[in-house]
């Protein structure tokens, strides 16, 4: 196209200004070829003139279009130019506060000198996983790329960033590590991320500081590698530094500071740790007070010695190594202090008392005197003699700081080391990447040697940049088919040579180096000689000869020549050096040592600094060398990764927050690369479009017949016509590639397109509107004058009807007035006596009820406390006798033990046998006397109780006696009152006949005053009647307050209750993820161990039940004694409830394993009886006594399960606290205490157990001793015990015949039962007498009540001695009513239990009825006479299926493991296979089989999880384990004979209930694990629709024609899922078949209810985030699209009734997005407007909005700052949360509503084709 049709007037252009670097001016007139000048007018209104050399034809650039300014991707500006550059990353970082911009492949930071909340994990997490294009630029893109493509590739990768001092190197490199470490798994190792992280306060310490430019300048360059294995998971990192900055130890400018690590440990020079240092302020140290500024501001140095001691604890550096560290340092401070005195031009010395050195050396270990020395010597070495020179002061002074600085770069090499070793991991490193932090391209006033080296490195970089950017440009061409020609770019070759060629500036200067006499002069001359004529790219300056000019690729940069051979060579004394190695300090010596060995392994070593003070001359490297050969190697190992480039820019050198400064933007654009890299992308074809895009952006541009099939050929076509020149685009395989400034051209017709339609469109319009508002007024002229005629004829004649109406009117006004004044008086009156009297009386009620509700509160309120009080004591008093009993008798048995063992003992029980019995016989009489004693008592003591209580007895008959007296007294009252009445109604009357005759004398004066008193009256009631309706305003409001307030409160409830839910199910999922953890871990453990030990393993299901019918038994012999495992090992995530389930379950299994061998043992006793008949009837009745002994034991062992049973119950109570109690609070220790109490109880009742059945079995051996079966049986029984094995075998071997023992036993059952009958007495009679203390109190009340009544009603009138005596029968009527209600209320409860247990004992009995006729009935065996046709009766099923307990696993094996849901879903109906698990649990229930019910479930539990952990990406598996464990444990609830359920079941269910075990810990079991199957189910969801739902949502145009794509750029935005076409109707195709399978299922409705909420919350968090995250999709048009698709889905829901589910609430942030992008955003007005619609956004989200909202035509318009500014304000006060991103991992609390079944369980029928034969139906 010709440049007069780009220089057209209105065009706008591009002027060069030397303030602002470019001004922005547009075209007055034409441009026509061969003009000298444009006219131009600038912003401001001023008019100037461009020249134009008519050689050159140097026309001004030109300005992209206002759509494409802000663009993410510079490379997708149409003009690429500087002017452009510039202006868009103004428009971006000034205007959006958007720091991040892509340029091409490179990532522009600007640093906004402020801390913005774009870092965060959510930010993180959704920057994961994403394609760099997709997302708006940022650090975690670039860093995302990097890892995907290491992951991908199998390619190591680097990021190099690199900028000027202050530009946020450092910060940039910092947040790219943290998103490895966030992103990335810990392999291993524990905690290796965190390691990695902390390398990096320690090298900020030590080797950054505060430069003019930045206060936190790292002073040399790092290349981290961040290792990964396999996994792609962080393995470790190793750390190259480059380059310290040796000088800043011992100098620092003005404003500047020395490094960190100096200020942190003088500002913490006050702990006791720090105090042998002697160090002070940094003031009072030479080294770090010359810079005048020791105080950073916002920076606590004292807070950041601790993180750095932290960062050091962590990588494993001891607090020992720490100290050493910081000594050194601390001696270096003290060494700047040394004060060096001139004694003669070439003489100085230092005072021997110099208190610096004297802390220098004693810090260091050396002596002081030798150190003092070689600080003004040195020695000089010829070939036959050494001489000791002094030195003068100021070479002293320069000694001193070398030496200072030899130290700290020795000292950091170290750390560098110690750090690295700490990274180090032992695993194989698979890849890698490597975050390069160096210095950008510096040039100062002064350029000095380290300015020479870092310009050097960034030759370099340079370099590999632009090798790396051609080699891009060139792969996209070939692979588009492009044909290619070589561009122009600017190789930097030449001036790297100059560097470090043969015979260049590097080598000139190391050959300098080591000259005898050389110096910086002459080497400039040598230089000068050499390389002044021979390169280009070195200069001379004109008015210098110690200085060099070298044209580097950013700038030319002149260098003085002084100080640069002094620092190359890095020289130090080495006699100091000899000193320092001579010290005690082991730091110290491992600083210096291997100094034979430094040349070669310094390429080995991660610090490049200068190495001094080597053994020999001549194999010392120079400072240059070493760090050529360190770029060298950091450019071999960057062009073997594939690199990412971070371009920092510093706006601004005031550290202004979001302030650009044009020139000096601009310097360091041309200095990092981007402008080269936007010339190579400008020489080619720097726009490129795929077809679909341009036929879309361009579609306006075409005619209807110019749209082909074919795509491809249309575009070619119409750029045919749009373009002549060819050589301006090229057509690829996928894409178009334009010239720089094409698709401006494009954009410009497009827009004149689209003006002229606009001025069609308007042209119609306005037409349209004029003749329809021409014929509108026509018609409504026509109508008025119609009306106006008409009008004014109906007004005559009303006038006449109004004068006649009006004298009517008058006449009946006037009646109607004076007869409403009347009315309203006498209505007033009347009112006002009903309101009074009414007041009175709910006064007086309310007060009676008041007086009542106290009473009642009182007494009950005293009755819990005196039963609180009667609890703590019994159980204080229980278990005080507890601990004695068991003290006393472990005294016994150790005694009995002890006299057992001795064989004196042996021997008079042997023969003084006799004695003994005697002597117990007589202890049992004793006991009878004091038996005797204690019946008399007893009968003394109820003789005084039956004296008491006919005591009480008589007064309670005075009492009634005088209260019938008052009664009949009050019988009097009401007949003096109707006397009373009746006197004050005739005064009445005659009181009223003088008023009428008052009246009658004052009518003549009331007359007069009539009419003021009326005017009077109307006012009071119009006032009155207004104070009336404040007041009831008033109240309303108040009423509304309280309203608000109520419902602000129940809100907070029901959140804080979601918030108690959701919490107890996260915790309870963690715990699921550790238990299954658990359970791989043990499963590995198991096969890689064999196993041979005996008893029973629990499974991992296993928890908790409330009875001893859930536990599992534990297996037993006859033989050997039962061995238990313990499996009661802490878990240090499980919460506290868990733990105590698990104690109880343990100690149920105990009793269990214990009753086991009791049954066992009895059985065996009984065979040995039947074989001893003739015995039998002699041990039966001792056998019975010790049965009933063992059913009382039993029973006791009940309770004790009961009370542990209530503690769980209380501890798992949904009313109380929603968490178990806190460990070390007072009901956590109650609890143990109440546990421990238990526990010793048991094990004191299994010991009596024990000890019981070995008193039954040495009865049954001494009874058959003598005879022949007695033979073989002894005496010494094995009992096991679970605490000592050997116990069992001292306690009956105290005898040989048992007598003593049997003895023993008997006196202690004795003493028991009469303490027992003792107790049982005291406390009976304890209960009669309260009972009667309390009815005398409650008499005694009533009688002193009564009297005051009567005294009071003696001193009061008639009136309120009725009153008074109406209140007193109120309050007793009413306290006689609740106590019946209350004794109702136990008759009730008592009923219904008794009623429960007499339906049990009918069954019972009909069942034995039953048993006992089918074994009465004889068996017929003789077959009939005739054929007999017998008929089949119809069998009647009881819904139960029968089973063997070896067949469990093959049940579930069928039910469980092998079904597959989609057949079950289809042929059978919902939940079939828990309702066979039910009905086999209710057979198992039936037969009384606790083993078999607690086997079936547990089995059931963990074969569920097993099929969920297998096969927990298949939806439909997920969905089918939901729907049937729910059913299971709702089946549960609804046959657990619960009588509020049993009411909404039929009579055949409720025949079905479980009968003979209560199973509600496993419905809570049920619930835990269908809240694990419901999370697996929501995470199955997300992942299938996660790739579905930006594609969807936001990437897929369902509107054609209202989007217009946009130009990308190089990084092309790549949609979200694979496939092309995803639309809202696919995303709503994939929730509909969720919700259909889930019905299928039989999930239940207001499950499925909460699941479409949840992924409706999903897919608007998602949504939202991504919109948030993406500038592109941030416009009017967009936020159309997404209020479409948000209709469609509104629309699913009310499809499907699911409206009122809660999941439209959810959408509600993406509908007010949506609105946002649409709404009007100009005035003051439209922020209102938005801030009250906004109210599901935060602050931060709607600014964000704001901020990235982009125009896509130009008839938009961007968001003004003043609007953000005031949105800003009007949200300041709002209350809520920073973050930016929605949590698109929260879950909402599940809960699970009782759905009971209508399925009848006897009509279901099992399908062959589940191979369930071995199950029987009853």
């Amino acid at each position: 196209m010709a440049a007069s049709e780009l220089y057209s007037k209105y065009a706008r252009v591009w002027l060069p200004d030397a303030g602002e670097v470019w001004k922005s001016a547009e075209l007055i007139k034409d441009y026509t070829p061969g003009d000298l000048k444009l006219t131009l007018q600038l912003d401001d209104g001023t008019e100037v003139e461009y020249k134009i050399d008519p050689k050159t034809n140097n026309l001004p650039p030109l300005r992209n279009p206002n759509i494409l300014v802000g663009e993410n991707d510079l490379t997708a500006l149409s003009y690429l130019h500087e002017p452009a550059v510039l202006h868009n990353l103004k428009v971006r970082f000034v205007d959006s506060r958007l720091i991040y911009t892509y340029c091409g492949i490179v990532l522009v930071a600007i640093n906004p000198y402020e801390s913005l909340p774009i870092y965060e994990a959510d930010i993180i997490s959704a920057y994961s996983g994403q394609n760099m294009g997709d997302m708006d630029p940022h650090i975690f893109a670039v860093a995302e790329e990097a890892y995907k493509q290491m992951a991908r590739d199998e390619r190591n990768q680097s990021i190099i960033v690199s900028g000027e001092s202050g530009a946020g190197k450092t910060v940039s490199a910092k947040y790219a590590m943290r998103y490895f470490a966030t992103v990335s798994c810990s392999s291993g190792e524990a905690n290796v991320e965190e390691r990695v992280l902390a390398s990096s306060p320690i090298m900020e310490a030590l080797g950054n500081a505060k430069t003019t430019r930045n206060d936190n300048s790292s002073r040399f360059g790092k290349y981290i590698e961040i290792g990964f294995d396999k996994k792609h998971c962080i393995i470790g990192a190793n750390v190259r530094t480059y380059l310290l900055e040796k000088s800043r130890v011992v100098f620092q400018a003005h404003g500047e500071r020395n490094y960190h690590i100096f200020y942190q440990l003088c500002a913490s020079s006050h702990l006791p740790e720090f105090k042998d240092f002697k160090l002070g302020c940094a003031d009072d140290f030479h080294y770090t007070n010359q810079g005048q500024s020791p105080i950073i501001d916002g920076v606590d140095d004292a807070k950041e010695l601790c993180d750095t001691r932290k960062a050091f604890s962590l990588l494993g550096i001891g607090e020992t190594d720490q100290m050493s560290i910081y000594q050194i340092l601390a001696a270096i401070l003290h060494l700047s202090n040394v004060e060096v005195k001139d004694q003669s031009a070439d003489r100085c010395s230092i005072s021997p008392d110099n208190i610096h050195l004297s802390l220098f050396c004693e810090l260091m270990g050396v002596p002081c005197e030798e150190m003092a020395h070689w600080l003004c010597h040195r020695k000089l070495k010829t070939t036959t003699e050494t001489y000791v020179k002094s030195v003068s002061k100021i070479n002293a002074v320069n000694g001193r700081d070398a030496l200072a600085k030899h130290i700290y770069a020795r000292l950091f090499s170290r750390i560098v080391d110690s750090i690295n070793v700490a990274l180090k991991s032992a695993a194989k490193q698979h890849s890698f990447i490597g975050v390069l932090d160096i210095y950008g391209f510096e040039t100062f006033d002064v350029n000095s040697f380290e300015q020479f080296c870092i310009n050097y490195a960034n030759e370099k970089l340079q370099q590999q940049f632009n090798q790396h950017v051609f080699k891009l440009e060139q792969e996209e061409y070939m692979k588009e088919g492009i044909p290619w020609t070589l561009i122009d770019f600017y190789d930097n070759q030449p001036c790297i040579n100059l560097i470090e060629a043969k015979l260049g500036v590097l080598d000139l200067l190391d050959e300098e180096c080591k000259m005898p006499k050389g110096s910086d002069d002459t080497w400039a001359q040598k230089m000068y000689n050499t390389l002044l004529k021979q390169n280009a790219h070195f200069d001379k300056p004109r008015m210098s000869n110690r200085a060099f000019i070298i044209h580097h690729f950013a700038d030319k940069v002149e260098y003085q020549c002084e100080g640069f051979l002094e620092k190359n060579k890095d020289t130090v004394n080495e006699e100091q050096i000899n000193v320092l190695k001579n010290s005690k300090f082991d730091l110290l010596l491992k600083l210096f040592e291997d100094d034979e060995k430094a040349p070669s392994s310094t390429n080995k070593r991660t610090s490049v600094s200068g190495r001094a003070g080597q053994a020999q001359r001549e194999t010392r490297k120079t400072v240059g060398l070493q760090f050529r050969q360190s770029l060298h190697l950091l450019m071999d190992t960057l062009n073997a990764t594939t690199p990412h480039y971070v371009r920092c820019i510093k706006p601004n050198d005031d550290k202004a927050s979001f302030t650009l400064d044009p020139v000096r933007a601009m310097q360091q654009l041309r200095a990092c690369g981007v402008l080269e890299t936007i010339r190579i992308s400008a020489a080619g074809f720097p726009s490129r479009w795929t077809y679909q895009e341009f036929f879309s952006r361009y579609r306006v541009l075409m005619k209807q017949k110019d749209v082909l099939p074919d795509r491809k050929q249309t575009c070619k076509n119409l750029l045919g016509k749009l373009i002549e020149d060819q050589d301006k685009y090229q057509f690829g395989k996928n894409k178009i590639f334009f010239r720089a400034g094409q698709v401006a051209y494009l954009e410009k017709l497009r827009s004149d397109k689209l003006r002229t339609a606009c001025v069609r469109i308007q042209k119609t319009i306005r037409c349209w509107l004029a003749r329809k508002k021409y014929l509108r007024m026509r018609e409504s002229a026509i109508t008025i004058q119609r009306h106006v005629r008409g009008h004014q004829a109906r007004s005559y004649v009303k006038f006449l009807r109004w004068t006649r109406a009006a004298v009517v009117i008058q006449r009946n006004v006037r009646m109607w007035a004076t007869r409403r004044h009347y009315q309203q008086q006498r209505s007033a009156a009347i009112t006002i006596q009903c309101f009074l009297r009414a007041y009175m009386a709910k006064q007086q009620y309310h007060k009676l009820m008041f007086e009542q509700k106290a009473v009642v509160i009182q007494k009950w309120m005293r009755g819990c406390l005196a039963r609180r009080r009667y609890r703590c004591t019994v159980a204080a008093i229980i278990l005080l006798q507890s601990c004695v009993r068991r003290m006393r008798a472990k005294k016994d048995f150790k005694k009995l033990k002890v006299e057992a063992r001795s064989v004196e003992h042996f021997k008079k029980l042997n023969f003084g046998m006799e004695n003994k019995i005697m002597q117990l016989q007589h202890k049992i009489d004793e006991q009878h006397k004091e038996n005797r004693e204690l019946s008399e008592r007893l009968n003394a003591v109820e003789k005084t109780f039956s004296v008491e209580r006919e005591k009480q007895s008589r007064e309670i008959q005075n009492l009634r006696r005088s209260e019938q007296e008052a009664r009949a007294k009050a019988e009097t009252v009401p007949s003096l009152l109707q006397q009373l009445t009746f006197l004050q109604h005739e005064l009445e009357n005659t009181r009223r006949e003088k008023d009428d005759l008052e009246e009658q004398t004052k009518v003549y004066k009331e007359q007069t005053q009539q009419v003021v008193e009326e005017l009077n009256m109307k006012n009071s009631l119009l006032n009155s009647e207004r104070d009336e309706l404040n007041k009831v305003i008033l109240e309303q409001a108040q009423q509304l307050t309280e309203i608000k307030t109520n419902d602000s409160n129940t809100k907070q409830m029901e959140r804080s209750l979601a918030e108690e839910r959701s919490r107890y199910q996260s915790l309870l999922s963690e715990h699921l993820h550790l238990e299954e953890r658990h359970r791989d871990l043990k499963e590995e453990l198991d096969q890689n161990t064999s196993s041979s030990k005996s008893g029973h393993k629990r499974t991992d299901s296993s928890y908790s039940s409330n009875s001893s019918e859930f536990s599992q038994s534990l297996g037993s012999s006859d033989d050997s004694p039962v061995q238990t495992e313990d499996e009661t090992q802490a878990m240090v995530d499980l919460p506290v409830l868990l733990k105590l389930q698990r104690r109880v379950k343990e100690l149920e299994q105990d009793k269990q394993s214990l009753w086991q061998q009791l049954d066992n043992k009895e059985e065996a006793q009984q065979e040995k009886a039947k074989e001893a008949e003739e015995q039998k009837s002699v041990s039966r009745a001792e056998l019975d006594l010790e049965r009933l002994k063992r059913q009382e034991l039993q029973s006791e062992n009940k309770k004790l399960k009961q009370d542990l049973d209530e503690l769980r119950k209380s501890l798992t109570n949904e009313d109380s606290e929603m968490m178990p109690p806190v460990p070390g609070s007072l009901p956590y220790n109650i609890l143990l205490d109440q546990l421990s109490s238990s526990n010793e109880e048991l094990e004191m009742r299994k010991e009596e157990v024990l000890l019981l059945r070995s008193h039954m079995v040495r009865q049954e051996a001494l009874k058959h001793k003598d005879s022949a079966l007695g033979e073989g049986v002894k005496l010494d029984l094995d009992i096991p015990s679970f605490q000592e094995v050997d116990r069992s075998t001292d306690i009956h071997t105290l005898n040989e015949d048992g007598e003593l023992w049997l003895a023993y036993e008997g006196l202690k059952e004795t003493n028991r039962v009469l303490e027992c009958q003792m107790q049982e007495q005291e406390r009976v009679y304890s209960e009669k007498y309260r009972k009667l203390l309390e009815e005398v109190n409650k008499l005694k009340d009533e009688k002193e009540q009564q009297q005051k009544m009567l005294a009071q009603s003696l001193l009061l009138s008639e009136d309120a001695r009725v009153e008074a005596s109406l209140k007193h029968e109120i309050t007793r009527l009413t306290n006689e009513n609740l106590e019946l209600m209350e004794q109702q209320e136990k008759q009730d409860k008592s009923m219904r239990k008794l009623k429960k247990q007499l339906k049990f004992y009918i069954k019972t009995v009909e069942d034995f009825e039953a048993n006992a006729q089918q074994k009465s009935n004889p068996s017929v065996t003789n077959a009939p006479l005739r054929a007999v046709n017998i008929t089949r009766k119809e069998k009647e099923y009881k819904g139960m299926l029968e089973y063997r307990q070896s067949d469990v696993s093959r049940l579930l094996k069928s039910v469980v493991t092998e079904l597959k849901p989609r057949g079950v879903a289809v042929s059978f109906i919902p939940g079939l296979p828990a309702y066979i698990i039910f009905m086999c649990l209710r057979y198992a229930d039936n037969v009384n089989d606790d083993q078999r019910v607690s086997a079936l479930l547990n089995s059931t539990i963990t074969t569920v999880k097993g099929v969920i952990k297998r096969k927990g990406n298949d939806f439909e598996v997920v969905s089918f384990w939901l729907a049937n464990t729910c059913r299971l444990m709702h089946c549960l609830k609804q046959y657990s004979g619960d009588e509020v359920i049993m009411k909404q079941n039929t009579s055949k269910q409720n025949e079905h209930c479980l009968t003979n075990f209560e199973l509600s810990e496993y419905q809570q079991v049920l619930g835990d694990l269908a809240i694990q199957i419901y999370r697996q189910l929501i995470k199955c969801m997300e992942d299938i629709l996660q790739p579905l739902i930006v594609a969807s949502m936001l990437e897929h145009e369902s509107i054609q024609g209202v989007l217009g794509s946009k130009p990308t750029g190089l990084r092309k935005r790549s949609t979200s899922y694979p496939e092309e076409g995803v639309t809202i109707e696919v995303l709503l195709q994939r929730i509909s078949q969720f919700h259909t399978t889930m019905s299928q299922h039989g999930i239940d409705p207001d499950l499925i209810k909460q699941v479409v909420k949840q992924q409706f919350y999903n897919i608007c968090a998602v949504t939202l985030n991504h919109l948030l995250l993406r500038k592109d999709m941030c416009s009017w048009s967009k936020g159309l699209q997404i209020r479409y698709n948000v209709w469609q889905l509104e629309e699913w829901l009310m499809e499907r009734d699911l409206i009122d589910c809660g999941a439209k609430e959810t959408l509600e942030p993406l509908i007010q997005a949506a609105q946002l992008l649409q709404i009007k955003k100009k005035t003051e007005a439209d922020a209102q407007a938005i801030c009250n619609m906004c109210t599901a956004l935060t602050t931060a989200q709607i600014v964000k909005v704001l901020t990235l909202y982009t125009p896509v035509i130009e008839f938009e318009e961007r968001v003004p700052t003043t609007f953000i500014t005031t949105v800003k304000e009007l949200l300041k006060d709002r209350v809520e949360s920073t973050t930016l991103m929605m949590d698109a991992k929260m879950i909402f609390s599940i809960t699970f509503t009782f759905t009971p079944s209508s399925v009848a369980l006897e009509t279901i029928q099992i399908p062959a084709s589940l191979n369930l034969g071995f199950l029987t139906r009853i």
